[in-house]
């Protein structure tokens, strides 16, 4: 099951009671004398409603094609050169799914890369909703998908305007959620999560394609979200964990970067990781409050934009922004 925590934190969640305020943007011109662009969470927040505007992103609707044209186009108006990678993908039910994994890459020439990268299809199936009369409507996923790509389309607007050292790729990864329902699981239906990403990592963009590190944002706008040092990422590039958790930490949002192991979890990085070998992390919310672990609208039709909050989402482009920039 997707996203199914595999190791159950049992760690007491501590909730900072502050908020981020413009202290982040003060700490912001601090670091090293390294000039760090300001992350905008209203972008950011805009980005995630235009996303929910065109409602559920479910591959094989024009909603689906709707949106990914509008991912296309405003990667293209921040100076990035787009790549759309489509491909026929099987789903665990034989459907065969129109995919396509969106692209961003700047300063394509730089050997020296970071990859970013979040999902940026919905659920088909509100599978967790309480009422069962819901549980086959699709979900509109504001955090479940576009929380993280909101952020990293912020992340682009900031990189067109000042160029870090390294060149980044920006990815958005097409059917990730398209794994079986719970009362469909079995064994072979593992592997029937992360369909994009599976497909992109044997067959990158551009031939031999190598980054430094990924970095993968999913589910990141929750009020309070709390960010667990996820498991799988500890096992692959736990230096990276480390660089990511100490800088948010420097920057005062350890109340959301908690600094103690989480779950493990089934996710695109895992398959970036195991298949193309670019170490890669998650930085995923884990709601040890939950009884699947994590928000509870999670996989229901209540994924809406009252699940998204500014603070959070500054947080976490404010964190990132360093990450890149310090490179």
């Amino acid at each position: 099951m997707k996203k199914t925590l595999l190791i159950l934190f049992t760690l007491a969640i501590c909730f900072g009671c502050n908020k981020a305020t413009n202290k982040s943007a003060e700490r912001q011109k601090e670091m090293k004398g390294v000039n760090i662009p300001v992350f905008s969470s209203d972008s950011a927040y805009h980005y995630i409603q235009r996303q929910v505007d065109f409602g559920p992103r479910v591959p094989n609707t024009k909603e689906h094609v709707a949106c990914a044209e509008y991912l296309s186009a405003k990667l293209k108006e921040f100076g990035a050169e787009v790549t759309e990678q489509r491909a026929d993908l099987t789903a665990f039910d034989g459907t065969t799914l129109k995919a396509v994994n969106i692209i961003g890459s700047f300063r394509p020439e730089n050997k020296k890369r970071i990859l970013l990268f979040a999902h940026w299809d919905s659920r088909p199936w509100a599978d967790h909703d309480p009422n069962a009369a819901n549980r086959k409507k699709p979900v509109l996923g504001a955090n479940d998908g576009a929380s993280g790509v909101g952020v990293l389309l912020e992340i682009a607007r900031q990189i067109n305007k000042q160029q870090p050292n390294a060149g980044v790729d920006i990815i958005f990864f097409d059917a990730e959620d398209y794994g079986a329902p719970e009362h469909l699981a079995n064994a072979n239906t593992a592997n029937s999560w992360c369909l994009g990403s599976q497909y992109w990592a044997r067959n990158p963009h551009t031939s031999n394609y190598r980054a430094r590190y990924g970095i993968l944002l999913d589910m990141v706008g929750a009020p309070n979200a709390t960010f667990y040092r996820e498991q799988i990422s500890g096992y692959y590039a736990n230096d990276i964990v480390d660089k990511v958790w100490k800088q948010a930490k420097n920057l005062g949002f350890n109340q959301y970067f908690i600094n103690q192991n989480g779950g493990g979890v089934t996710d695109d990085h895992l398959y970036i990781n195991q298949i193309i070998g670019i170490p890669s992390i998650d930085i995923i919310q884990q709601d040890r409050e939950s009884p699947h672990g994590f928000g509870h609208y999670w996989h229901t039709i209540n994924d809406t934009m009252e699940h998204i909050d500014k603070n959070t989402l500054q947080a976490v482009g404010t964190t990132l922004l360093y990450i890149i920039y310090n490179e």
